[in-house]
């Protein structure tokens, strides 16, 4: 029985020196000058569109309704269910389940892809419809928006099929994983855009 308490004890002491610390941020310091860097980038986006919007008032109130609030839908589910997948993954890598992160970041690849496909989908959609990027102002900042973001989630998909090649080759343990923990921020940080784009630009009016 004594034995079975220390076991214990060593088990939960274990745990505990490999959870994050309260007070470290998770990644590291490259990656979150590169999230400060492009969060303002698309600030400034956004900045424009308010601008926009100001003057062309009545435009920037009937653009959303042209589009497709299907797809738009659809895309903030995927980025969703993605950032879930990613951040389960982080913490099955802690627990030293490596087979499962695995799984889990492939389900985010598989989400990343569904949002690419929809989104080029879209863009053929609205092509049929007659809408491009010189149709009005409305649709040029939605598509410096939409595909500037595109863009990052192909960039951000590509980290983290990197990622499943790292774990796959023994890069990551559970007490050493803040390239994964990185990548990780990363991608929430294109999930955040998005649920900041999807209402801008599909839905007010």
């Amino acid at each position: 029985m004594v034995a079975n308490c220390v076991a214990q004890t060593a088990l939960t002491v274990e745990t505990i020196e490999r959870a994050p610390k309260d007070n470290r941020v998770p990644g590291n310091e490259a990656v979150w000058v590169g999230i400060y860097a492009e969060m303002t980038e698309f600030g400034l986006m956004f900045l424009i569109y308010f601008i926009a919007k100001v003057h062309y008032l009545e435009m920037f109130s009937d653009g959303p309704r042209q589009l497709n609030i299907i797809a738009g839908t659809l895309n903030t589910l995927a980025l969703l269910s993605s950032s879930y997948c990613v951040a389960k993954a982080v913490a099955c890598v802690r627990a030293n389940r490596f087979k499962l992160a695995e799984r889990w970041l492939w389900a985010t690849i598989a989400f990343a892809v569904f949002y690419l496909f929809v989104k080029s989908w879209e863009y053929h959609w609205n092509q049929q419809q007659g809408i491009n990027s010189d149709t009005n102002l409305f649709f040029t900042v939605y598509y410096y928006i939409a595909f500037n973001h595109f863009l990052h989630v192909a960039w951000g998909g590509g980290a983290i099929l990197w990622a499943i090649f790292w774990l796959k080759s023994g890069g990551y343990t559970a007490d050493d994983h803040q390239g994964l923990e990185a990548i990780a921020c990363y991608w929430h940080m294109i999930d955040l855009v998005w649920i900041i784009i999807f209402p801008l630009l599909y839905v007010l009016g």
